[in-house]
């Protein structure tokens, strides 16, 4: 089995799944039913496992050509010698197709018993990612195209609490969610395999723009999305005061804008590895603080 949740990058989907449970709580101001909990954690370990494998099953060509050199040291959060296994000749590209069917099938059950809107999400995600995986030697603006394929879990994770979510305060989550993911962990995962993708000519921001301009668009993009995250109660029926954006605001600063300025500074790959493992632990920081904010408000109510 660990071939295929290398596949998955399960160790780093496990994290992911803190996003869609902050914006959940929060949006929700309080725990769903604990049958909705388990049904939706479930459901979304089944689609993040599955769109991870899709990312390699239509990247498997161009993985191979990357890699010739040898695997490269990765991130603590997906340090797996066994990282890219269809790349390694390790695990068979028929079996990670079963493996992504499997998976693709289960997220799309649970997601249409939780709301019917969420298929409609997850199909898009899919497409999404497919897009991304081809645009890589074609366009450094497929980093964009990663923003939504990240935000899709979040925004999915309100149609779970809401059948009728306001659109402003969804493209708020999106907001938040895209600028994560573009200075938080897609730049810095390309700045990682700059070497590797300029042996394929990919088009990625550090490789097209270089690392000065690259580092300021990881300042940039981390710095709004802590702006962002400071306008997020709006999206909570909780009434989340001053103590609330401080503890949002420190965990801000710690996981995104310290190591993001210290990778803008040095140009260092390794504080790209850096920036992207604890930009990895920003949205359960995240879910931690509403958990605490939940629970204090259904203790003190």
């Amino acid at each position: 089995m660990k071939k295929f949740f290398a596949l998955s990058r399960t160790t780093h989907g496990v994290l992911d799944l803190a996003g869609p449970g902050f914006v959940a709580l929060l949006w929700l101001g309080s725990f769903p039913h604990w049958q909705i909990i388990l049904i939706s954690i479930f459901t979304a370990f089944a689609a993040y496992t599955a769109i991870y494998a899709l990312n390699d099953l239509v990247g498997i060509i161009v993985d191979k050509e990357k890699f010739s050199g040898g695997i490269n040291a990765g991130y603590s959060v997906e340090a797996s010698d066994m990282r890219y296994p269809l790349a390694q000749n390790i695990l068979s590209y028929s079996s990670g197709w079963l493996w992504f069917t499997g998976w693709f099938i289960i997220a799309l059950i649970g997601a249409y018993y939780l709301n019917p809107a969420i298929v409609v999400i997850l199909i898009a995600a899919a497409i999404l990612e497919v897009i991304y995986c081809l645009l890589l030697k074609i366009t450094y603006l497929r980093t964009f195209v990663s923003g939504l394929v990240k935000s899709s879990g979040p925004i999915a994770a309100i149609f779970v609490v809401d059948q009728s979510p306001s659109p402003y305060l969804v493209l708020l989550i999106l907001a938040w969610v895209f600028f994560w993911e573009i200075g938080g962990q897609n730049i810095p995962a390309d700045w990682n395999d700059t070497v590797e993708d300029q042996r394929v000519h990919a088009k990625t921001i550090p490789i097209h723009f270089g690392t000065q301009k690259a580092g300021l668009m990881v300042v940039a993009t981390l710095g709004i999305t802590v702006i962002v995250s400071m306008f997020l109660p709006n999206a909570s029926p909780l009434t989340l005061g001053w103590p609330y954006l401080l503890a949002s605001a420190i965990a801000g600063f710690f996981l995104l804008l310290k190591p993001g300025y210290q990778l803008s500074q040095s140009h260092e790959g390794r504080k790209a590895a850096a920036l992207f493992d604890k930009a990895s632990y920003y949205p359960l920081a995240q879910l931690t603080i509403i958990t605490v904010f939940v629970l204090a408000s259904q203790f003190l109510g």
